[in-house]
């Protein structure tokens, strides 16, 4: 089973997106359309403080009658945080996932961000795990 830091190095991204608190909900909405993503890291002075996502958006703008022009990030960004280390496995991930309902988990090594997993590196990687295990077992049927 693989660990996120595993998964963080397959996606081959090299710097982590991310916004300043004070940043304007549009700033960050540009982002995320420019980059095809769901959510942000909020950094402030390389710490994280909190992530930004489509769902913060729905939720505390729109539905709060608030302005994405007007509104700085901080404002509605999700402060209270769920992280993993580099060493957690897929299967940690995804259980934290679940039951959290949450779509996207920052990867820290001590303070230092490494990156984010979507619920869509997850799968995607049980899928591959699934494909091996079911190769595996047909090549020895077949042996």
């Amino acid at each position: 089973m693989k660990t996120a830091r595993q998964l963080l190095a397959e996606k081959a991204i090299d710097n982590i997106l991310s916004v300043t608190p004070q940043a304007s909900v549009y700033q960050a909405l540009q982002v995320l359309a420019e980059k095809n993503i769901g959510a942000l890291l909020v950094m402030e002075e390389n710490h994280l403080v909190g992530i930004f996502s489509e769902r913060d958006y729905a939720r505390k703008v729109i539905l709060m009658g608030k302005t994405s022009a007007g509104t700085p990030v901080s404002e509605i960004m999700t402060r209270k945080l769920l992280c993993v280390p580099p060493t957690a496995t897929v299967d940690e991930c995804m259980a934290i996932m679940s039951e959290k309902r949450i779509r996207h988990l920052p990867v820290l090594d001590g303070d230092k961000v490494l990156g984010v997993l979507s619920i869509g590196d997850l799968v995607r990687e049980i899928i591959e795990e699934q494909k091996f295990t079911i190769a595996q077992l047909e090549h020895y049927i077949h042996s």
